[in-house]
């Protein structure tokens, strides 16, 4: 079994809303033109998803757009 690696120096680790013992971690891996979000319990990876570096700048719009709807005040 292999050991718990340490977070890249280009990432961050996010912890779940919910807390405990959930966060979600991004690492960029350049020379493989990926960024990848894993999810974590304690220290074990429970799933893991790769993004095209080229896909990154739509899924930051879509956070983006997401954030504005979530900030922008809603007429009565």
């Amino acid at each position: 079994m292999k050991g718990v690696r340490p977070l890249p120096p280009a990432g961050s680790a996010f912890l779940d809303a919910r807390g405990g013992d959930r966060s979600l971690r991004v690492t960029w891996h350049p020379e493989d033109g990926l960024v990848v979000l894993s999810l974590w319990r304690d220290n074990v990876c429970a799933g893991s998803f790769r993004v095209a570096t080229e896909d990154v700048p739509h899924l930051i719009e879509t956070l983006v757009a997401g954030l504005a709807q979530v900030n922008t005040p809603r007429s009565a």
